[in-house]
């Protein structure tokens, strides 16, 4: 019996005193067809797998059947023992105890897949989607791609297109990082308890190298933080802290935007050249 099943769900949360806790952002998926969708669209066979915050296992029992290594974090330990008992029947499976958000992937890779090319899956808390999405892009690991459920509404953000308004600074830093898409969309009613929104599952293959180039990163992403913190300002006004408004504005016109353009309309290929001119400007 699968973990899907919530006669069985209910029943093994009920045998270990489990409650879904909020703090913890837990809702526990309860549709098969879109557990192993999830699972089987998140990498290829040759595969490792980090699943991070796994619950009682009903994600983990679909990703192990289908790739190399799978190794759950788990930060309830509460959790832990529930895990041992439902997943046992696997010896590919590894369950630590853990914050993902203090982890090094880079050692952490090395120490338990070895050469192993490695992909993230997860049904991911809402309360920490965006900070561990920009920890797992953002460090210098051997992830390959990373296919997690979220809010759809932050799912929208991350692959909006410039000039929409759901297009922000985390848009702009996910697509410096990875090409990403969204997948498809799962209701509240797939889980347990039910979340107040509708989730979304989407995959962002890293890149190898950065999706532009530019001589100063921090202070491309500075730009884009500034351009975003008050977004009914013109970028020039935005910017104005560290671009004289003349600069920016000729900047914008010299990327084909008026000089009043607001940050929302710049991509990352834009915000890298208005961050050269601006570290080359030898006047600012």
């Amino acid at each position: 019996m699968r973990l899907t099943d919530l006669t069985y769900a209910h029943a093994v949360m009920r045998a270990h005193g489990i409650n879904p806790q909020k703090r913890y952002g837990q809702n526990f998926l309860t549709n098969a067809q879109v557990v192993d969708t999830i699972a089987e669209i998140c990498a290829d066979e040759e595969c490792g797998i980090i699943e991070i915050g796994p619950g009682i296992g009903t994600l983990t029992e679909a990703l192990c059947p289908l790739y190399k290594k799978v190794v759950a974090i788990e930060i309830d330990r509460n959790l832990i023992p529930v895990l041992h008992e439902t997943l046992s029947r696997f010896n590919n499976l590894e369950i630590i105890e853990g914050d993902a958000m203090k982890i090094d992937f880079k050692e952490f890779c090395k120490d338990h897949f070895g050469d192993m090319r490695v992909c993230v899956c997860a049904n991911l808390p809402y309360y920490i989607t965006s900070p561990i999405i920009m920890k797992l892009l953002e460090e210098d690991s051997p992830i390959e791609s990373i296919t997690v459920m979220i809010q759809k509404e932050v799912a929208d953000r991350l692959c909006a297109n410039p000039g929409t308004s759901e297009y922000g600074a985390i848009t702009a830093a996910v697509q410096y990082y990875s090409e990403s898409e969204k997948c498809f969309n799962v209701a509240p009613g797939n889980f347990i308890p039910p979340p107040k929104v509708t989730s979304t599952v989407i995959k962002m293959n890293k890149l190898s190298e950065p999706s532009v180039k530019c001589s100063d990163t921090k202070l491309l992403f500075t730009l884009v933080r500034l351009a975003f913190e008050q977004r009914r300002k013109t970028l020039a006004n935005a910017l104005s802290s560290i671009s004289p408004k003349e600069f920016t504005e000729n900047v914008a016109e010299e990327l084909g935007y008026p000089r009043d353009v607001r940050g929302e309309k710049l991509s990352i290929d834009d915000f890298a050249y208005m961050a050269d001119k601006l570290k080359n400007n030898t006047n600012v």
